[in-house]
Order: structure tokens, then sequence, then C-alpha cells
């Protein structure tokens, strides 16, 4: 493969962030959206094809005789050297899952980028959101081709900046500000872990790449010399850090609490950042890394807990959301940590590790119906200029094509077959069952949980009674350039779970027969219709039993609407306790013990410079007595000295 094409993904969306960043200003907010449509269209169409190439062409210089499927840095330029084994370079790597998600990236981003034409039509700073569009399109993508950790870690904070940048775009309103530095600062103390983790194992493996680290993950842990630290090994010590940079941008607990209130940005930005890309760079993380983490089972026991808790809490609080985006948010929250715990119960002696191939797999549905489920609900908000679902009710008469698209989303996120998420997500409860019977009953629950608030969300929006301002304003679907995108993601979320995927991604490159668990599939399918069915008996129509149920649980209702007052307990920490407590004792012992001391020094000094002043006379004879008497002085205590 020729080295332009994979370079012309990266370069296009840099180039159209430096041409809409800077000339945007001089130009029409048509020119800018068909420039911004224009180049991610073509970053799209080159990205199929360096993927597609990869998959299908029986090249041997990407798959061998055996049907390995091959790691191949498309090329790898050195920058910095820090000596002859430990150098940072900046490459191109195809393989596997950085394929996969170039089609998952380029195509998310395509379908915002014409969304985005129809639903941004009039905003103040069109062009600017269109320049940061592609400056998060090129961090994202720069992310998953890197052939290095630390060429991530750079691209890691680019996709930090740019989200920043998307989440604050209506800066003028202080809730997106507050927003978008909520999700900077959460993803920075995350990022400082994930520093330390690669610094850690750079410091062992002396390299930062990929290739080396992943194919000999032995040779890492025999590189440590057994080396602990408070009773866990150093590798394991630098697995979890590096973990902990994919909770916080993957929005895991107790690092979750930026994703729901990013939801300022606009919905297109929700779309991309929040549904299919930037959050599942933790798991895109954790996935690139998990030779090793096979090596280290009590870094995936961490993995596995972690996600585990985190989709169950997320499910629990999105039941008890009116704002549909937040519900949304919470149930990405859910789907990114069931695919961290589909990773942390993979093992190779379990059908060849198979619940890597499914969380894989459901990254890649998920991309797809959650981007639908995002743009519908912008539809939803264009349409009635509200986010809370109590401006809404029975809009399936007056918004045909949001409510078709909205009910695929829901039908694919609830595991109803044959939409996508039905096959992966019962390729990932087949892997927690076969290694542990607690974590596939777990996980099903949450996923009877995710059908349940889906379609609470669903009829409540679609069927409940109607809102009287429908009089005053009457509804309709959105304008082509919304309506579109919605038709395509929905098309692909009807027909994406029949892609055999366990053939192109695994875990050891080597290709996977997906074969459906019938017991799995009755078991889940069973649960998921159960929660629908309880959900269209409390929401289709209205009725008392919503309000009656809040009022025999009002605690546990106020507890989950108000996310279990994790906010609540982060303001106290650092208002309370850090502001308050640390920080005012600090600047106090600063005031008065650090400064007073430095200031009685100098007062000292000055008063004995006004002491002594008068010893600088200009008088022969007042220097010869002052000489004289400390002649005598010096004498004095020789004399006392010697004997």
């Amino acid at each position: 493969m020729e080295m332009t094409l994979p370079i012309l993904i990266l370069a296009i969306p840099i180039t159209m962030f430096l041409i809409l960043g800077i000339g945007g200003v001089y130009m029409s907010k048509k020119m800018a959206g068909v420039l911004g449509i224009l180049g991610m269209g073509v970053t799209m169409c080159i990205a199929y094809y360096v993927a597609l190439t990869y998959f299908f062409s029986g090249d041997p210089a990407f798959i061998d005789a055996q049907g390995l499927r091959l790691q191949v840095p498309v090329f790898d330029w050195l920058w910095l050297a820090f000596n002859n084994a430990l150098q940072v370079k900046l490459g191109f790597l195809l393989d596997p899952i950085s394929a996969m998600m170039l089609i998952v990236i380029t195509t998310i981003s395509f379908m915002v980028h014409l969304y985005s034409w129809g639903y941004m039509e009039g905003e103040k700073g069109f062009q600017r959101f269109y320049a940061f569009l592609s400056l998060f399109s090129f961090s994202m993508l720069g992310l998953v081709v890197a052939t290095n950790i630390f060429q991530m870690y750079i691209f890691w904070e680019l996709v930090g900046v740019s989200s920043y940048l998307l989440i604050g775009f209506y800066y003028k309103l202080p809730s997106a500000v507050s927003a978008s530095k909520k999700a900077f600062i959460v993803t920075r103390f995350a990022d400082l872990g994930f520093l330390i983790g690669i610094l850690i194992l750079s410091f062992y493996c002396k390299t930062f790449d990929f290739i080396p680290i992943t194919n000999d993950p032995t040779s890492v842990l025999a590189s440590t010399g057994g080396a602990t630290f408070m009773g866990a090994s150093v590798l394991t010590w630098a697995l979890v850090l590096i973990f902990v940079g994919g909770m916080g941008k993957s929005a895991m607990m107790p690092l979750h609490i930026w994703l729901p209130d990013a939801m300022e940005g606009p919905t297109p930005v929700s779309a991309l950042i929040h549904a299919a890309t930037m959050v599942v760079a933790g798991v895109y993380l954790v996935a690139r890394m998990f030779p090793l983490y096979l090596i280290e089972e009590a870094s995936l026991l961490f993995v596995t807990c972690v996600g585990a808790i985190t989709a169950f809490y997320a499910a629990v609080v999105a039941c008890c959301q009116i704002d549909i985006k937040r519900v949304l948010a919470f149930s990405t929250i859910s789907q990114i940590a069931f695919m961290m715990v589909a990773l942390g119960v993979a093992r190779p002696e379990l059908h060849d590790g198979f619940g890597y191939m499914a969380s894989m797999f459901h990254l890649f549905t998920h991309a797809m119906f959650k981007a639908l489920l995002f743009l519908g609900a912008g539809a939803l908000i264009h349409a009635v200029h509200s986010n809370d679902y109590t401006a809404m009710g029975g809009l399936r008469k007056y918004m045909p094509i949001t409510h078709w698209t909205f009910l695929i989303g829901c039908l694919a996120i609830a595991g109803i077959w044959p939409f996508s998420g039905f096959f992966s997500k019962d390729e990932m409860l087949a892997a927690m069952f076969a290694n542990h019977w607690f974590w596939g009953a777990w996980m099903t629950m949450v996923a009877g949980l995710t059908a349940f608030y889906m379609f609470r969300l669903y009829y409540l929006i679609f069927w409940w009674e109607e809102n009287p301002h429908y009089k005053e304003h009457k509804p309709h679907d959105a304008p082509w350039q919304m309506s579109l995108p919605l038709i395509i993601l929905a098309a692909v979320s009807c027909v994406a779970g029949f892609i055999p995927f366990g053939e192109f991604v695994t875990w050891n490159r080597m290709p996977y027969h997906i074969h459906i668990e019938l017991p799995v599939a009755a078991t889940s399918l069973t649960v998921a219709i159960l929660a629908i069915a309880l959900a269209t008996v409390m929401y289709r129509k209205k009725n008392q039993i919503p309000s009656r149920l809040k009022a025999a649980m009002p605690g546990l209702w106020q507890a989950a609407h108000r996310r279990f007052y994790w906010d609540e307990i982060y303001m106290f920490i650092t208002h309370k306790i850090i502001f308050n407590i640390i920080c005012k004792s600090i600047a106090w012992f600063d005031r008065h013990v650090i400064d007073a001391t430095m200031d009685g020094f100098a007062k000292i000094t000055q008063k004995t410079s006004f002491a002594i002043r008068g010893m600088q006379s200009g008088s022969i004879q007042t220097y010869i007595v002052w000489y004289f008497l400390g002649a005598v002085l010096l004498a004095g205590i020789t004399w006392i000295c010697i004997f």
C-alpha cells in the first residue's frame, strides 16, 4: 500500500481545521459547511479503501498463509531518540482494530458533519464549529493509528483539547463553560495516571512501540525482574495506571461525572464525542494493550470490577432521568462499561478469548445505533426546542422518520433480534458466562435495565400524551441533511449484526467463527422482552403507575435522579475539604509563617542597617577606631578559644 493514502487520512482533517479555523471568518456558512463535509467525505472514502484493502485484498503484507492478520506500520518516522532503544516515533499502524476504528470514526464523523449542516444552521460560530469537528476527527484518527504508546498519548491529549472546545462551543452559556472545564479537568487527572503508567512501562520495556510490547509480552514481564510495589508487580501497577487514563476518557466510575454534563454541547457533538469515538478510547486502549493485560490477570480483574459496577450504576440512573440527552449519556456509560467487562473476562482458554472479539464487535455496533439515537434526539430537540421529555409526547404522528429510526436504535440497544445489538450483546454475555456465572447474571440484569429505560424513553417521547404546545407550534421531521444520516445509520443498525466480525478482529489476529450461544441468547432475549413489556405497561399511555412507584420509593428515586449525589460528593471534597480546609490552611501558613518569617528577616536587616550606618561615616579616624575595636574583639575570642 502506498504511504500517500494513509497520510491523507490524517492530513485532510487537519488541513480543514486550519482552513476553517483561520479563513472561516472570510467565507460564508454554506462554503464552510461544504468544505467540512467534503473534507470528511473524502477522508471517509480513503479510510474505507485502506481498511477494506487490509481486510479483503489477501495481500501477503497484510495476512499470512495461516490466516494471521499482520500488524503493518505503513510508515514510522523517528521523532525523538532518548537512546538507541528508547525512541519516540510518529507513524501509522494498520492492524485489525485500527482498520475497524478507521471505519467507525470516519463514518460517524461524516454523518455528524452532514447532520450539523442542518442542525447548526443559523448558529453563530458555524465556521468555528466545523473547524473544531475537523480537529477532533484528526485527533481521534491519530490516536487509533498510533504505532507507539507515546504517540497515542499525544493524540489522546489532543482529543481532550478538541472535546473541550466542542463541549464549550456555546461559550456564553455558564453551564456549557462549566461542563467543558469539568470534562477537561477530570480527564486531566486520569491522564496523569496514564502518563505515569507509560513511564513505568517504558522504563522496564525500553521501548514505546506497540508491536514488540504486544507481540512478546512475556519478555516485558521478564524485564521487570519480579519488581513489586505494595504487594503488586510493577507491571500490574503500570497496566492499572494506564487503565486509569481509559477510565477518564470512557467515563468509568468514579471518573464518570463529566460525561452527563458534557451534554451541554450541541447535540451533534454529543453524537460524535460521547456516542461513538472519544468515549470508546478507553476500550480501544485496553484492547490495544490486551496481550499485556492477559499476563497480569489482576489488572484484568480490576477492569472487570470497575466495568461491572459502572454498568449497573449508569443503568439505574438512566431509569430516572427526564432529559433525553442525559438518558443517552448514562446509556453510553453503561454500554462502554459493558465492553470493559467483556474485555476483562476474556481468556485465551475460553474459546480463544472471544470476549475480546465481542467487545470490539459491540464497539462497532454501538457506535452506529448510539449515534443514531443521539442524532434522533437532536431532531426531537430541534422540533420542540427542549431536552425534557415532558415537552414531548405523541410525536410519532408528527415525526414519522425520526420515530421509526429512533425505534430501530432502541431495538438495537435493547438486544432484540435481528438488530445489530442482539448479536454483539449475545457474544459479550456468552463470554461473561464462560468466565463465571456471576458476571453473566450481573450483566444480563444490566441488559434488562437497558431495554427498560430505553423503551421508557421511547414511549414517553412518541406515545405519551401529546403536549398542548403542539397546537401553537406543530412539530415536523427535520430537513434532509438531518434525516438522511438517521436513515443510513438505522439501515446499518439493522444489518451490522450479520457481519462475521470474528473473521476480522480477534485478540490474536486469527479468525474466529461466531456462533450464537442459544441458552445465553434465549435468556438475554427473554429478559429484554420482559423489560420492554414492563416499560410498555408503565409508559405507553399516561397512567398513575410511575407516580405511584415514585411515591413508594421516594428516597431511591431522588437518589437515582440526582446521580446518587456523586456531583455533590465531589463538590464537598473539592470545596469543603480541599479548598476550605487544606488550601486555606496552606494559604494561612504561607501568609502568616513563611511570609511573616521572610518579612521578619527583612525588618531585622533593615533595623540593623539603620543602627550601624554610622560606621560608614567617611571619616578615617572612625574607621581606625572600629578597626582596633574589631582587632581587640578578635584577639579576645582567640584567647578564650585557645586557653
